[in-house]
């Protein structure tokens, strides 16, 4: 009951928002900055970037306001959109190597030695690259799913393709995905499926 109850107060404030309410607004931003906050230092590892991912993620939600009466799910749509942002971070991080340098110097100077940050990095740029490799079709159903957190109906609606289809091409994406990864990356199961979980 308690999270059929936050539901329907999320839906209802992404209704509000739609419509340009902007205390609506502050009232979602109020909810979920901490907790996204927290989320995205644990991969940037730092202060300063995970405010700045927060920042773009309710920048993007109030410019898309129009789109969030058609969400279904806000959390997970928040949290979507979160993890979008630590992955285009991280993904130039794995492009810069001044970035990347900064990187582990927050990671040393937090005191978290481990090579986390830097995995997800990696992790990030073989991702783009094995979808870089898939047909146009099938990049605009991954990034339709992944990176806008569309569900599938949704995106049989905006390309005009069936639902099946998205869902088989879904599960085809998915699989080769994984299939390029394990082909170029020496990692154990543990760190692949914690990554693949971040990302996929």
């Amino acid at each position: 009951m308690k999270k059929e109850n936050e539901l329907n107060s999320e839906l209802a404030l992404f209704r509000h928002i739609a419509e340009g309410d902007e205390l609506a607004f502050k009232e979602l931003f109020e909810c979920y900055r901490l907790r996204l906050f927290a989320f995205s230092l644990q991969f940037t590892h730092s202060r300063t970037d995970a405010e700045e991912v927060v920042q773009d993620v309710f920048l993007k939600i109030w410019k898309n306001r129009l789109n969030l009466t058609n969400i279904q799910l806000p959390q997970k749509y928040i949290y979507t959109m979160t993890r979008n942002q630590v992955f285009d971070h991280l993904s130039r991080v794995a492009r810069n190597k001044r970035l990347h340098e900064q990187v582990w110097a927050n990671i040393h100077e937090s005191g978290d030695y481990t090579e986390q940050a830097v995995l997800v990095a990696e992790t990030a740029n073989i991702i783009q690259k094995a979808v870089n490799g898939l047909s146009s079709r099938k990049q605009s159903i991954y990034y339709l799913s992944r990176r806008e957190g569309l569900s599938n109906q949704e995106i049989a609606v905006k390309l005009g393709i069936s639902v099946p289809t998205v869902k088989n091409s879904l599960v085809e994406i998915l699989r080769y995905i994984r299939t390029y990864m394990s082909s170029q990356y020496e990692s154990s199961v543990l760190i692949m499926g914690i990554l693949l979980s971040l990302f996929l």
